[in-house]
């Protein structure tokens, strides 16, 4: 609602994983490079883990915008499925029409990727929400890593979570799949002058033109908040946003942000 006010063509705090907003602070950018460079590779297991809305699914859509014509790509964002049902999402996520149970659909899943490999193409399977993956879907997962020729793995699989998965992961019934992890990143929140600039980069993308601005108070109050997680920076900007629009102002300062705080922690009678 506040958009036209403060002359933006897009909500610039949104919650939504838009990659059009990615950006690339120095952890993010690190963390881009080491996803692409394993999805490239096509050798071993990918793990990216990062705290709650540390922006692992941004950068998981953003990295796959940025793949050539040549993949294939299955996002799966629910891992909370049988081993049957994660094939079938697996095949739904490729465009291919499932067979009657498992085993026709490994089949199916095996010869696309034959296929795949024959004209040059590669496949990438990505599980957001890995830590929900219990001990038995992960075995899966690895089993499914097995399908491949005598020169390369014909499935790259990448599995994002929170910090939970990698204690998961350490699970000795799971070593096997453990040896082979050639991959693995931990995504860190912003320091205090990313997030001054994470704000910034979100507003210029939403077309800012200067306006709306925030004082030092307000980088101050926001980075104190959000501890430099993007989901909450996200939050309390949008909030406070509003507190702006609401008075009337397109200076936020820390007594805007303070209130918005107050709003989103449910402290305002």
């Amino acid at each position: 609602m506040f958009e036209p006010y403060y002359g933006l063509s897009a909500a610039p705090f949104q919650l939504s994983p838009d990659p059009s907003f990615f950006y690339g602070s120095r952890g993010h950018k690190r963390a881009h490079a080491y996803l692409q460079y394993g999805l490239y590779q096509s050798e071993g297991f990918i793990v990216l883990t990062g705290e709650v809305g540390a922006g692992k699914t941004t950068l998981c859509r953003a990295a796959l915008e940025s793949l050539g014509p040549g993949f294939k790509t299955a996002l799966i964002l629910n891992p909370c499925l049988t081993a049957a049902q994660l094939v079938r999402a697996i095949l739904v996520e490729l465009h291919l029409k499932p067979g009657r149970d498992r085993a026709a659909n490994i089949e199916i899943l095996n010869r696309f990727l034959l296929e795949q490999v024959a004209t040059g193409g590669d496949v990438v399977l990505l599980i957001d929400e890995a830590q929900d993956l219990s001990p038995e879907l992960l075995e899966e997962v690895r089993l499914l890593s097995n399908l491949e020729t005598d020169q390369r793995k014909l499935l790259q699989i990448a599995l994002i979570g929170q910090p939970e998965l990698r204690d998961k992961l350490n699970d000795r019934g799971l070593r096997q799949l453990r040896q082979r992890i050639t991959v693995r990143y931990h995504l860190t929140p912003l320091d205090a002058f990313e997030t001054r600039h994470y704000v910034s980069y979100r507003l210029r993308v939403a077309g800012a033109d200067g306006r709306p601005t925030f004082n030092r108070w307000a980088y101050f109050w926001i980075h104190r908040y959000s501890k430099g997680v993007p989901r909450l920076i996200n939050a309390v900007c949008d909030k406070t946003l509003l507190c702006g629009y609401v008075d009337s102002t397109q200076e936020l300062t820390g007594r805007h942000v303070r209130r918005a705080i107050r709003e989103l922690e449910g402290r305002v009678a």
